[in-house]
């Protein structure tokens, strides 16, 4: 059956990527909560989507204690999560000031997941294949999907995935057809669309068989899943 996966925790009243966002969602059902996780300059993981927070700068180039109360360690933020399955993306973009192409930022992801015994309840997820596949090196359980970008070939990226021996694909729910989710299946690997807001577009995934539906509005589609309602 399709899970339903809040986009950075239930954030319709309270900010995005907060421990209070992931408790709400967590109270209206969700299977799993997505978040995204970055490095302060002196290494601390803490769970923001944009490089920069206002007021402080880059996280890349600040201190942790340096950062707003709301920036929850990935520690918190798991914590927050216990019970539900936590997309962990992370933000390691070529393009951003702070990008690691060591490995060494994956290593630490990784290792702070298995430190809290959270692996089997850990998806791993990047845009960057690099980051990716640095993650499977260093641990060959944890799941891992490669978030794929809006005009990214979903069937080439599937036959990538595979081949690399990753987990999942993250596409854009507009590049998921029939032919893409039917080889995708075939091969093991699992389809998590994002970002799934419309009520007529998340009954169109269910339909396909994703096997994740990533969305701002979880408690749309947890009635949509439950009664095929468009």
């Amino acid at each position: 059956m399709t899970q339903i996966f809040a986009h950075r925790g239930l954030h319709q009243r309270v900010p995005e990527n907060t421990v209070t966002s992931f408790l709400e969602a967590k109270a209206v059902g969700v299977q799993g909560v997505e978040l995204d996780v970055r490095r302060t300059s002196d290494g601390a993981l803490v769970v923001h989507h944009d490089e920069a927070v206002e007021g402080v700068g880059l996280i890349a180039t600040a201190k942790c204690r340096d950062l707003p109360s709301h920036v929850a360690s990935l520690a918190e933020a798991l914590g927050a999560c216990e019970g539900l399955i936590v997309n962990v993306e992370i933000k390691n973009s070529p393009t951003e000031q702070g990008y690691d192409s060591s490995g060494s930022l994956a290593s630490q992801v990784v290792a702070a997941i298995g430190e809290l015994g959270q692996v089997d309840d850990v998806i791993i997820s990047c845009f960057d294949l690099a980051t990716c596949q640095a993650v499977r090196q260093f641990d060959a359980a944890i799941r891992v999907g490669w978030l794929l970008e809006f005009a990214r070939d979903t069937r080439e990226a599937i036959a990538t995935v595979h081949a690399l021996g990753l987990d999942a694909v993250h596409p854009f729910f507009l590049r998921v057809d029939e032919v893409s989710m039917a080889m995708a299946h075939e091969l093991g690997i699992a389809v998590n669309t994002w970002t799934v807001n419309e009520p007529r577009d998340i009954a169109a995934m269910i339909e396909l068989g994703v096997d994740t539906i990533i969305t701002d509005e979880p408690v749309v589609a947890l009635e949509v899943l439950a009664n095929g309602r468009t």
